[in-house]
């Protein structure tokens, strides 16, 4: 098993990987003949993504918790051994609220789940990572880390911070062959954007939006994962065709 040869089977962990977006993309890794480890806070829900396939290792996880997240990677090491890509996937889109009505308490929660666990998991992927000859993360961020919704101080501040982050982790990361890629995605069809079908656009009428199937950024993610370590790929961006992004409205 050679991790620098395009298509060898890859070490990945994936946070969030119980549902939605993160489940997903792990069942299209599995299929593709990688290990998988996944991370969450239900380790029924991650079973249920493993579908008891041998290359899956499944370590519930809550990646708020700096602790949580070294123990997660230890399991790491004493499994597969390594870590050839991070998929940090967990997040959260809180409630919407503007920057003059939210509450400390859905701040402190989108800034844990969708900024610090990313840094927590990052760091000790890296650290594995430069024992080892290299790697890459893939951070998943939003069409919010360009341009917000109505009401998602929240959510749009937190994915802006990925994409410092992922910048940071690739520049830091470039003397150990350590890459790191941000994935923009934009209404694929989860729990997450069950509230599309009656969206609040920015003119404050509510119209129903495009959403488009998840497989989809499984397909490009496990792509990405089959790269060698050596080509970099620092943006991704995929979203459903017709979606309010491009131009005003």
């Amino acid at each position: 098993m050679n991790p620098e040869s395009g298509g060898a089977q890859r070490v990945v962990v994936v946070t969030g990987g119980g549902s939605g977006i993160g489940r997903t993309v792990a069942r299209e890794l599995l299929a593709r003949g990688h290990f998988v480890v996944l991370a969450g806070r239900r380790a029924e829900m991650l079973e249920e993504t493993a579908q008891g396939a041998a290359s899956a290792l499944c370590v519930p996880t809550d990646v708020t918790d700096p602790d949580a997240v070294r123990a997660l990677f230890r399991a790491v090491a004493e499994g597969p051994g390594r870590v050839d890509v991070l998929f940090n996937n967990a997040g959260i889109f809180p409630a919407g609220q503007s920057v003059d009505v939210i509450d400390d308490d859905t701040w402190t929660a989108a800034w844990q789940v969708n900024v610090s666990a990313s840094v927590w998991c990052a760091r000790e992927a890296v650290r594995m990572m430069k024992t080892t000859g290299g790697g890459r993360i893939i951070n998943n961020a939003s069409i919010s880390a360009h341009t917000p919704r109505p009401n998602s101080v929240a959510y749009t501040t937190t994915k802006h911070a990925i994409a410092g982050l992922t910048k940071s982790i690739a520049l830091d990361g470039r003397a150990h062959n350590i890459s790191a890629t941000r994935l923009d995605i934009g209404n694929a069809a989860t729990d997450m954007t069950g509230a599309f079908v009656n969206a609040l656009q920015p003119d404050g009428t509510r119209r129903a939006e495009p959403t488009f199937d998840p497989v989809h950024v499984a397909r490009l993610v496990a792509d990405v994962v089959a790269l060698p370590h050596e080509i970099a790929v620092p943006e991704l961006m995929v979203m459903a065709a017709g979606m309010p992004f491009v131009g005003r409205g």
